[in-house]
């Protein structure tokens, strides 16, 4: 899409000067709207030629069963799917009977318009009827994040060249037919017409729909108000039935004259709560929208987006593309956060169904890994959803036989969704990726309510879970076999490095909660000695190595399976998964993502520089990139490896993933953590930033290693480099009530604390204090020059 002749590069929006219909759908998903509670696509206002028309609720699902030619026992039995709710964001328009329709008529001039600092989609068209009257036409659409349940769209026709008998007729429309789901698990199951009418209205300007699901029994409401401004003469009339309500306003506009609607769209939705309820609410909502206005709305979002970007800004000189695609980024990460309040951030956000708009690992390591250092408020809410889950987690684990709780693989609600497979089953990982980020959080900001509540409760869980999991040979080596990694291309290893190695920090960071909170620790039966075995098991645990080739093995016996045929492979045989039988994948030496690279990110205080560099280019050639969640951890790799070149070209990539529709399939919505993965590509990658990891000794206490006082001290550590093309990178990170401005250059780097108290970050390992107005520039020491690692044949980075 950015490459495309019909959108152009611009630093703070996304805009498209023509309308290309053959990569309508795509632009649905990068146009899209949300806040975390309510989604808009990106649709055209009159609702069709449409790719894939998109309103979404997070949480709204249906159910269907999971059908399986044999059942087994403890196959998950239930599968759910986010749908499209009522859209009120359809406005028709016809000029002189005639419907605006961009496939008739001559489109004279059409551009579309994303700014990512007023959170504002505009539109502007001019278009002329097949018997020759031109109309313009403008619209302004933003989904509110101040008023959560609230979206808006300003939306104006002025007849340009004679007069026009116009009609605009604003709709709330319920089960819009959807496009045949392909042959790609990626995409959403369609089922047809899932809401059920309870209640349609019209009266006056309002309108309002209200539907419930057949299976998972919820309730969703949708109202619309509406201000009229038009000449004299205009009218207008209302009317509903079970799945459209419309309000229909007409007018002859004069050359220059116009006739505009400001149309404010309240959402609601429940499990629980009745209709009368359900209708108070939406119509409150719609109350306040009115009592606010479409300009105060405007400031409402403005405000909320210049707090956000205060903090979360990342500035890149030297190339003009990644520096629109990093705040794109952003924008959309911020959207899918900012209101989830207590709900899930599914794969997609709120920009389409793909994956049946399910939450996987992705949103705890790669999007609240952005958010805890960026918009730490919108975390706790997320962590928060997962603990309301934990229920369905311990009945999960009780069922496979194990402690603790097993969070699903992919879910909306709670419970496991994804039917029985190898790669999604075991994956255990999950578990530890969750903790991570709960810890993650609590150490970013020092939230100690939340370590003693919730957080405690997901990290005495997942760390009894481990403990059940794994088990002591007769060494005494704690092994954990049977599990997934993130390389969904393996499965049901022995001793996946990185699922042991975030074992082990879940299982000390159990343990360190359990100690420093012993009177809650005791209302869930845990104390000292269930600390102590925790401790015990993480510094016994498992870490496979192939001393003959001096590398880490992904999981126990990888570098000894056969590799895979990368020379026999087509390029148009990717992914692998559409092509090859997993079964095949399963026992061949082949990455479909970063998996032992991940690990030397989150663990990285695991390896030495040398093991880093080794694992690095042993795995570089086995690694085929067929999800979008690798291509950022390899930049982040790559750049601490020294080979800046490789680095930038994976940022690059993983920053057009969605811009330049990489993986084909941005019709569906967005990647989320792809995203994020351009802000931790730049940041954690030629940034260098590192957090402070917990390790143990061989008897399971503090590990003595010999580190330097001031490398324990600092939270944070940065290792600054920039590519040859690039001449400066700068970014803001939040930690712990400070803003701390990092500012690199090819030569020197700039750390300035902007707010907060006083601290020492490290620089390459040197101590650099901070303090207010007393900001530290040190020198960039120049990467040490090796050999650049090759890529399988044909999958060298997408720039």
């Amino acid at each position: 899409m950015i490459t495309h002749e019909c959108y152009a590069t611009a630093p703070w929006e996304l805009r498209e000067t023509e309308l290309d219909l053959d990569v309508l759908a795509q632009s649905e998903s990068v146009f899209a709207l949300s806040n975390g509670h309510l989604g808009w696509r990106g649709n055209l206002d009159e609702g069709e030629p449409h790719g894939l028309p998109g309103s979404y609720l997070n949480g709204v699902h249906e159910t269907h069963p999971l059908p399986y030619a044999e059942a087994g026992y403890g196959y998950p039995e239930s599968g759910q799917t986010a749908i499209n709710v009522t859209d009120g964001k359809v406005i028709r328009l016809l000029v002189d009977d005639h419907p605006f329709d961009l496939r008739y008529g001559e489109l004279t001039a059409h551009e579309r318009v994303l700014d990512f600092r007023t959170g504002v989609l505009s539109r502007t068209a001019e278009w002329t009827t097949p018997s020759g009257r031109t109309v313009r036409l403008v619209s302004h659409r933003l989904v509110s994040l101040a008023q959560r349940a609230v979206a808006a769209v300003a939306y104006t026709v002025e007849a340009v060249d004679g007069p026009a008998t116009i009609a605009v007729q604003s709709e709330l429309v319920a089960n819009e037919a959807l496009p045949v789901a392909a042959g790609d698990p990626r995409v959403a199951a369609v089922i047809d017409s899932p809401l059920v009418p309870e209640e349609h209205h019209a009266h006056g300007t309002r309108l309002r729909l209200v539907h419930r699901t057949g299976n998972s029994r919820q309730r969703v409401a949708v109202a619309a108000d509406h201000f009229v401004d038009g000449p004299e003469g205009t009218t207008y009339a209302a009317e509903s039935e079970p799945d459209v309500a419309r309000l229909t306003v007409t007018a002859t506009l004069a050359p220059g004259e116009r006739l505009g609607l400001v149309k404010f769209v309240s959402h609601g939705w429940s499990g629980v709560r009745s209709l009368p309820a359900l209708r108070d609410q939406v119509e409150g909502g719609l109350a306040a929208a009115r009592s606010t206005g479409w300009q105060g709305l405007l400031d409402a979002q403005r405000a909320c987006l210049d707090e956000f970007w205060s903090s979360a800004d990342v500035e890149v000189e030297g190339d003009e593309q990644v520096q629109q695609a990093v705040r794109f980024a952003l924008f959309h990460v911020f959207q899918a956060a900012a209101r989830a309040e207590e709900r899930a951030i599914p794969a997609k956000g709120l920009t389409g169904t793909g994956y049946d708009g399910h939450a996987f690992w992705d949103t705890e390591s790669f999007v609240l890994s952005v958010l805890t250092h960026t918009a730490p408020s919108a975390v706790a809410p997320v962590l928060r959803w997962r603990h309301s889950t934990l229920p369905s987690a311990l009945e999960r684990a009780r069922q496979l036989g194990l402690r603790g709780a097993a969070f699903p693989w992919r879910t909306i609600s709670g419970p496991e969704c994804s039917a029985y497979w190898p790669a999604g089953t075991v994956a255990f990982h999950v578990n530890a990726d969750i903790a991570a980020a709960a810890e993650r959080y609590v150490d970013a900001t020092g939230d100690s309510e939340f370590h003693r509540g919730p957080g405690l409760d997901l990290l005495v869980h997942t760390a009894r879970l481990w403990r059940s999991l794994g088990h002591l040979d007769a060494e005494g080596v704690f092994h954990i076999d049977g599990v997934t990694g993130p390389d969904e291309y393996s499965a049901i290893a022995r001793d996946n490095l990185y699922t042991n190695l975030m074992a082990r920090q879940n299982l000390l960071a159990a343990a360190d909660a359990v100690e420093r909170h012993p009177d809650r620790a005791r209302e869930l039966g845990s104390g000292a000695a269930e600390a102590a075995d925790w401790r015990d098991a993480a510094a016994r645990i498992a870490v496979p190595r192939n001393p003959r080739l001096g590398v880490h093995e992904q999981a126990a016996g990888f570098t000894e399976q056969e590799p895979w045929d990368f020379a026999g492979t087509a390029e148009d045989q990717y992914p692998l998964l559409l092509h090859f039988p997993y079964f095949d994948l399963y026992r061949k030496q082949v990455v479909k993502q970063a998996d032992l690279v991940l690990a030397m990110i989150t663990c990285p205080d695991e390896f030495t520089a040398e093991e880093k560099a080794r694992n690095f280019a042993y795995y570089e050639p086995l690694t085929v990139r067929d999800s979008s969640l690798s291509a950022c951890c390899q930049a982040v790799l790559a750049a601490e490896t020294g080979h800046l070149r490789l680095a930038w070209a994976y940022t690059r990539e993983a920053a057009l993933m969605d811009l330049d529709d990489l993986e084909h399939n941005t019709r569906d919505g967005l990647h989320m953590a792809s995203l994020a993965g351009t802000w931790t590509a730049l940041v954690e990658g030629l940034g260098g930033l590192r957090r402070r990891q917990r390790r143990a000794g061989p008897d399971g206490g503090p590990r003595e290693d010999g580190a330097p006082r001031e490398e324990e001290a600092a939270v944070v550590r940065f290792a600054p480099r920039l590519p040859p093309s690039l001449t400066r990178l700068a970014f803001t990170v939040r930690l712990r009530g400070r803003r701390i401005r990092v500012d690199i250059g090819r030569t020197t780097a700039r750390y300035t604390l902007l707010e907060g108290a006083p601290l020492t970050v490290l620089h390459h390992g040197r101590p650099a204090p901070l303090a207010a107005d007393d900001p530290s520039e040190l020198p960039v020491p120049p990467a040490a020059e090796a050999p650049e690692p090759r890529q399988p044949a044909g999958r060298e980075p997408r720039t």
